[in-house]
Order: C-alpha cells, then structure tokens, then sequence
C-alpha cells in the first residue's frame, strides 16, 4: 500500500485549449467509500472493417492511461469503448461509401464471404486480441453501434424539426443552428472546412448526414426504417446516442484521435447541443491523443503489409514493447515509428523486468522509505501533469534499480507506479518477453541443443568451434548471451 496521490489531476481540454483540473460531474459523497468519486470516460472506437494499425491502437494505450490514472487518484471509473460497425463512410466528411459495405463488395468482388455482420464480427474480435495484447484494461462497456439503431432515430427525431432538413441522401444537420459549430477543430482557424466534399442541396458546407437513405434501386445489407426512407444512421449519431445511453449528459471526458477533433467530435458536440436545447458539449472534456508518424507509409490499411499489432508480434517484438513505446512520448505529441526504437523499448522493458525481478514475489508492504515516498510523490506528480508519462518512466525505472531497501516496499511502489503505466513488470518474466519470430527457421530444442554443444566446446577449449556453432546461432536470428541466465533470447526481425 502507499499513500493516497496528493496533486490535483490536470488535464488539456482540447475544447478550451487549455490545461483544467479535473472535477468530477459525479463527485460522490466525501469520506463514504460506498459511494465513492467517479469517473465516466466514453473513447472513439474502432470501425471493424479491416484490422486495426497500431497507429489506430495509440488512441487505445493513450485511453487506458487515462483510464488507470484516474483509478490511482481514487475515481470509480466508468469507461465505454465503442464499436462502429454501420455509418462510417469511407471520407470521414460525409463522402463515399459506408467502409462495412465497401468491405463486403469488395469481398463480393473476389468470391469471398460478403455477411457484413461476419466481417465485423472478425475484426471486432481481432481488435479485442490487439486489446488484450497491449493489457489494455476492460471498459465497463462495449457499446456496438447496430445495437442501437432504435436509439439513434428516437435522438435523431428529437432535434430534426429544429436543426435538420431532408435532401434525397437523407436527413442532414443544419449546422448554423448551434452555437459555435467547431469551435474545437483547429480547421475551422487554420483551412476552414476544405476537407469537406460538397452534397448537392446541402444548405452549408460543414453540414453533415444524420440520416443516410438507401438510394432508390440499391439494398444495403445494414439497412432500418426511419421517418426519412430505409437507410442507416450516420457516424456521428452513434456517439452521440451511446454516450448519453451509457454514460449520461453531461459526462466527464470524451477521448479520441487527433483526427476526430476536426469533423467527428465537432459534429457530435452540434448533435448533443441540439439534443439538449443548451450550449453544452456532452462531455466536459475532450481530450485527443496525436498521431503516431511512419515514413515508411506502411501505417495505411491500403498498403497491403500494413502495421499492426500481430506484424510486431511475428517479428519477434512483445506487444508491451509497443505500449512502452508509446508512454515515451506524451500522448498530445507525435511519435515516429521505427523499428529501431520499438527495439530499443523493448530493450528498455527487458531491463525494466529484469530490475523489478528480485521482488516479484515479495508481499507488498506500505512504502515509508523517504527515498520511496518521494519517488512515489514525484511519480503522483507526472501523471497529475497532463499525463507526463515519459517523466513517469524515468522514475519507474528509479524506483526499481533501487538497492538496499525493503523488498516488500520495494514491491509496492513497483505495483503501484506499473498499475499506472500497465507494463505488467510483476507478472511478467524475462522469458516472457522472449517472442519468436514468424520467419524463425529452428526451434527452441535446437537452439538448446546447440547451446549444449558449444558448452562442450568451450569446456574444450575448442573456441573455433564454439565461435562456429554462436555464428550458426545468429545467422538463425538468436541472440546468444554467455553469462546471462536467460541464456538467448530471438533477433527480433525489424526487415
């Protein structure tokens, strides 16, 4: 155990660009542990038509931080992930196709299984591994967006009189009707509404759908009745819709990409004005991480080999490599992908486990050791900056190359700083770290075997071929380390 954190959580509030202590909207009632403070947190979820980049999974590391920071400063927490399998078009401004339905067709096209409810069904579940992967924690719900279409025509009917207008596509949203339209895009200052493709009739350029009909002579696999024709719900409803379903106007942070606060979040926060006759935003605050950088331009889904969690894996990198990755740069600014750097993070998350080893499975005991509680003060003080993870990582690994001090301790400011973090340096080994990579041409037996026969040779002193069997050992991707328990360990493949 260690003491309860002390700094006030400061937060950036992308909707008044600026740093704002956090204040509960349900703040619970002081000194009664049976109704603690709580937190409620909706992200921006996945659309499972293709797998998830990591780039994509930023969003969800960034989120789970928040997340495990507000449990540390003692919040209940109420997080929704959401899962868009219907709306989302292929231009996130109103334009294109629905991407399930492109997904399908192109199936179709190639002879291929077209139920778009099998295909999100797949990626949902391969988001959900890549979730897992990365010890990303559970939400308290998923909210999938086909589950609530009734929903979404109740809120849409509730705000069309008011703010909306029908054009043959569907119902569209009048966006000069709410106070401030896009007040949080940075657009809206910088290139005004330029990504925006015009619709023909549509009254201003930023308006978007909230209803999209079925055009006439074509059926849509995803496809309900409405009071504006047979059709499905726009992206931007959905959000807004389970949000409130789930968590409730208003709520305290909504999450996202940097890339949704210039249409996505903006058209939500219209939606969730109108629906409350108010100026109010849904959340009272919205927080957005940056954009993870690849000059490769492998990141894309229409690259073929693109990033994802699985590649990483099956070039011998652990996932946690990539979630250390990610903690090293602050969530607001960009990170460069490499691999260079996702080797260098995991050789920093090995060394990290192999500090924290010696007190594995030690009983957590109160940390009172002055060097411990100031450790855990400055760490308390990083996170209730902003999120200051890179600050936060630096004094986890001060924390665990500590010597001559109380292992029990030791071990609960360990756990405390890596609940925080997620790394999983208690559980997890050094062998655990030990990945082996798709293209690896020989197994672990072998690789002992040889081990074995180069230990003969050197108890030889035969160290030509000692020297023979560790290039033949390299050659195959293992990493021989002589003097290390481990032993080897795999090259991961960064080609």
């Amino acid at each position: 155990m260690t003491e309860a954190p002390a700094f006030p959580l400061k937060l950036f509030n992308s909707l008044t660009r600026s740093l704002e202590i956090f204040e509960p909207v349900h703040p619970g009632v002081p000194g009664d542990p049976a109704r603690p403070p709580e937190a409620r947190v909706y992200s921006c979820g996945p659309t499972v038509y293709n797998y998830p980049h990591i780039g994509n999974m930023r969003a969800y590391v960034f989120a789970d931080t928040l997340g495990r920071t507000l449990s540390y400063k003692g919040y209940k927490l109420t997080h929704v992930i959401n899962i868009t399998d219907v709306g989302h078009l292929t231009d996130d401004a109103d334009a294109g196709e629905d991407k399930l339905e492109k997904a399908a067709a192109e199936r179709a096209r190639k002879g291929e299984k077209t139920a778009i409810w099998d295909i999100a069904k797949h990626y949902t579940e391969a988001y959900w591994a890549d979730v897992k992967a990365l010890n990303i924690r559970q939400p308290a719900h998923w909210s999938i967006a086909t589950d609530y279409v009734p929903a979404m025509i109740a809120f849409a009917k509730t705000i069309a009189d008011k703010h909306c207008y029908e054009l043959e596509g569907g119902l569209y949203f009048d966006t000069t009707t709410v106070a401030h339209y896009g007040s949080l895009a940075r657009s809206v200052v910088d290139e005004g509404e330029s990504r925006i493709d015009p619709v023909d009739g549509k009254r201003h350029p930023a308006d978007f759908a909230i209803w999209r009909k079925t055009p006439a002579g074509e059926t849509r696999q995803m496809e309900w009745d409405s009071p504006w024709g047979r059709g499905a719900p726009g992206w931007h409803l959905e959000c807004s819709v389970m949000s409130e379903a789930l968590l409730g106007f208003p709520f305290d942070i909504h999450t996202g990409g940097i890339d949704h606060r210039e249409i996505h979040h903006p058209n939500e926060i219209a939606q969730n004005q109108a629906h409350s006759c108010s100026t109010d935003s849904g959340a009272r605050m919205w927080m957005h991480n940056n954009f993870l950088v690849d000059r490769s331009g492998k990141m894309s889904k229409s690259s073929g080999e693109f990033l994802r969690v699985q590649l990483l894996i099956d070039k011998g990198y652990h996932p946690l490599a990539y979630r250390l990755m990610c903690l090293q740069a602050h969530y607001r600014s960009e990170l460069e992908f490499s691999w260079d750097g996702l080797g260098a993070a995991l050789t920093r998350l090995k060394r990290l486990v192999m500090a924290a080893a010696p007190v594995r499975d030690e009983e957590p005991t109160e940390a009172t050791d002055r060097r411990l509680t100031d450790l855990l003060a400055k760490f308390d003080a990083a996170m209730s900056d902003d999120l200051n993870t890179p600050v936060a990582l630096t004094l986890l690994e001060e924390a665990a190359a500590m010597k001559k001090i109380d292992a029990g301790q030791k071990a609960a400011a360990l756990a405390a700083m890596d609940a925080v973090l997620g790394l999983d340096l208690l559980t997890t080994a050094r062998a655990d770290l030990r990945v082996r990579p798709k293209t690896a041409a020989i197994g672990e037996d072998e690789i002992e075997a040889t081990l074995a026969r180069r230990k003969d040779a050197r108890a030889a002193k035969d160290f030509a071929a000692s020297d023979a069997l560790r290039d033949e050992l390299i050659a195959a991707g293992v990493e021989v380390m002589d003097g290390d328990p481990l032993g080897w360990d795999w090259q991961p493949d960064a080609n």
